[in-house]
C-alpha cells in the first residue's frame, strides 16, 4: 500500500517536462516542508522542539525568510537561540579552563562543545523532513521499474537527470534491482543522462551563437530557456515560477 501511495508523486514527476524528474520530486517536498514549517505547525510544541534542536541549513533559512511570516521566523529563531545558548553555556562551564577548549574528551575526539557545534551546523529541520520521504521516492522508482510497464515507458522517455541524481540512481540501483532488471535500468539511465546532457549543451551552444549578428534573424529553436535548464542539469536548481 505504501508503494502505491508513493507512486503518485513519482509518476507525476516523470509525467512532467522537467530536466530532472528527481529534482522535481525533491523540490515539491522542499516547498511543502517550508510551508509546513511556517504554517500553524510552528506553534506546536513537538515541532518547536525539533526546530529548536536542529535549526536550519543556510539554504532553508533563506527560504524560510522569504516566506514572509516574519513573526513566525522571530519566534522560531528566538527559542532556537534559547536552546543553543543554554547548551553552549553548559558545555563551556564543563570545560577545564586550564586545559582549554580543545581538550579532546568526546567519543569523536573533539571537545564536547566543538562536537555540539559541529552537529548543530550540520543539522536542518527541513532537510531531515525532506529526507524522510525522498528516500521512499527513490525506492519507489525502482519498485515501479520492476512492476509497472507504463512507468518504465515514462521513465525511458524522460529528459534524463542532473549530475547528482544520476549518481544517486546509479549508486542505489543495485540495492533494489537484480539481473536483467538492473542491467536494463543502468543501460537506459546512462543513455538518458548522456543524450540529454548533450541536448542541453547543444541548446546552450545555439543560445551563444544567437549573439552573433549573423544569426540575428535565425530562430531561437529550443535555446531561449537553455540557461535555467542547464542550471537544473548541473546544480539541481529549479527556479520558482514568477
Amino acid at each position: 500500500m505504501k508503494e502505491k501511495l508513493y507512486a503518485i508523486p513519482v509518476n507525476d514527476a516523470f509525467s512532467g517536462d522537467c530536466e530532472c524528474p528527481v529534482c522535481l520530486m525533491r523540490k515539491t517536498l522542499e516547498d511543502a516542508a517550508i510551508e509546513y514549517t511556517m504554517g500553524p505547525s510552528y506553534m506546536e510544541d513537538d515541532t518547536r522542539m525539533q526546530t529548536d534542536e536542529k535549526g536550519f541549513c543556510q539554504k532553508h533559512m533563506e527560504m524560510i525568510y522569504t516566506s514572509g511570516n516574519k513573526l513566525g521566523i522571530a519566534l522560531i529563531l528566538k527559542t532556537h537561540f534559547d536552546r543553543v545558548i543554554r547548551e553552549t553555556s553548559s558545555l563551556s562551564e564543563k570545560t577545564d579552563e586550564k586545559k582549554g577548549l580543545f581538550k579532546k574528551t568526546a567519543s569523536d575526539g573533539k571537545s564536547p562543545l566543538l562536537s555540539y557545534l559541529e552537529k548543530l551546523n550540520s543539522s536542518c529541520f527541513v532537510c531531515e523532513r525532506i529526507g524522510q520521504v525522498f528516500d521512499r521516492y527513490i525506492d519507489t522508482i525502482f519498485y515501479l521499474w520492476k512492476s509497472d510497464s507504463t512507468f518504465k515507458e515514462r521513465y525511458t522517455h524522460s529528459n534524463g537527470f542532473c549530475n547528482e541524481h544520476f549518481r544517486l540512481l546509479m549508486e542505489k540501483a543495485p540495492d533494489s534491482l537484480r539481473g536483467s532488471d538492473l542491467d536494463e535500468f543502468v543501460t537506459i539511465t546512462r543513455q538518458l543522462y548522456q543524450s540529454n546532457m548533450e541536448r542541453v549543451r547543444d541548446d546552450l551552444a545555439w543560445f551563444i551563437d544567437k549573439f552573433d549578428y549573423r544569426n540575428a534573424d535565425a530562430p531561437w529553436k529550443n535555446s531561449k530557456d537553455a540557461i535555467p535548464r542547464a542550471m537544473i542539469k548541473s546544480n539541481g536548481i529549479i527556479q520558482n515560477d514568477k
